[in-house]
């Protein structure tokens, strides 16, 4: 979770944001997708982040800006790191709800003070969601990897805004540049400790008519759930393989985790050949899972546009 506070010199405060990462802690936060207002937190862990953000503030006397970055585990508030200053994350939210945080901050600094009304903004009870997601350029560079980690690998960002938070993520993932319009074949192929989550997405997405194709441990797995799949031959098990399936366009959304060095060898022309011939791929399994339900809404409703202008107007 990451969180962007203000502060005057009179010691008021503003939260601008608490924006809840869609993939786990351990990538790096450029490379993360993230929402506001957060769309699985309970009102409890927002409470202690907004507490704990405002205590930081408050005793190490930030004027302006400062970022505060948190992880959750089982309910449990973690405090990662805190940097006083304006972070990537302002320049979204300023545009995402409508408030100029950046002139803000700078007559903050100035000595200016904030009015009652941006004391008491509460960001978590936006009407609507906005989501940014980070934008990569691994199709300009060959044979490197897609998997994300603790280094920043992105180049740029999008956002997708609407009162629906799959339909926003949906948004977010066309301007990032996934081709996501005509998705029918999807292939699965996920490490040990995903199979039972990843039986869960399957489930549905073959209950709404989609075609799932499997390698052999994916696929025996969900075969013991009672789900079918299309078995699909690793690159070592001799064709017909997966990456033939990639080169001959019969597969639309690749979904691929993994877990130590081998496996993430043995899986690496899965990943490069999806992004050389622009198939959309996930490697993270939070991330596959919102995927899979904002599909399944897309098929159900038609992806609405206004002008962002109208979403500010709740103020």
């Amino acid at each position: 979770v990451d969180v962007d506070i203000l502060r005057d010199v009179n010691g008021n405060t503003m939260i601008a944001g608490i924006m809840e990462h869609i993939e786990e802690a351990g990538i790096h936060s450029g490379d993360s997708a993230c929402c506001i207002p957060p769309f699985s937190l309970n009102e409890d862990i927002i409470n202690s982040i907004k507490k704990f953000s405002i205590s930081l503030s408050q005793e190490l006397e930030t004027i302006g800006l400062m970022n505060v970055q948190y992880a959750i585990k089982d309910d449990e508030v973690f405090i990662l790191e805190a940097n006083p200053r304006a972070s990537r994350t302002i320049p979204f939210l300023a545009k995402a709800i409508g408030i100029p945080f950046i002139k803000i901050a700078a007559e903050l600094i100035a000595g200016n003070t904030l009015s009652k009304e941006f004391i008491e903004f509460k960001p978590e009870e936006l009407p609507y969601f906005a989501i940014k997601e980070a934008v990569f350029a691994f199709n300009k560079f060959p044979n490197t990897d897609v998997i994300l980690g603790p280094e920043m690998k992105s180049t740029g960002e999008v956002m997708g805004i609407d009162n629906d938070f799959d339909m926003a993520y949906l948004k977010s993932q066309i301007g990032a540049g996934q081709k996501l319009n005509n998705i029918k074949n999807i292939f699965i192929s996920v490490r040990d400790e995903d199979k039972e989550e990843i039986s869960q997405i399957a489930k549905l997405l073959t209950k709404n008519e989609f075609h799932i194709f499997t390698t052999r441990g994916t696929n025996e797995f969900l075969t013991k759930k009672g789900i079918s799949s299309k078995l699909v031959n690793k690159v070592a098990e001799g064709s017909p393989h997966v990456v033939e399936y990639i080169k001959e366009n019969k597969l639309d959304l690749v979904i691929n985790t993994t877990e130590n060095k081998q496996a993430i060898k043995d899986s690496f022309a899965i990943r490069r050949n999806s992004v050389d011939l622009n198939v959309p791929y996930y490697t993270n399994l939070r991330a596959a899972k919102i995927l899979t339900k904002s599909l399944i809404s897309y098929k159900n409703q038609s992806i609405s546009v206004k002008p962002i202008q109208n979403h500010h107007k709740f103020k």
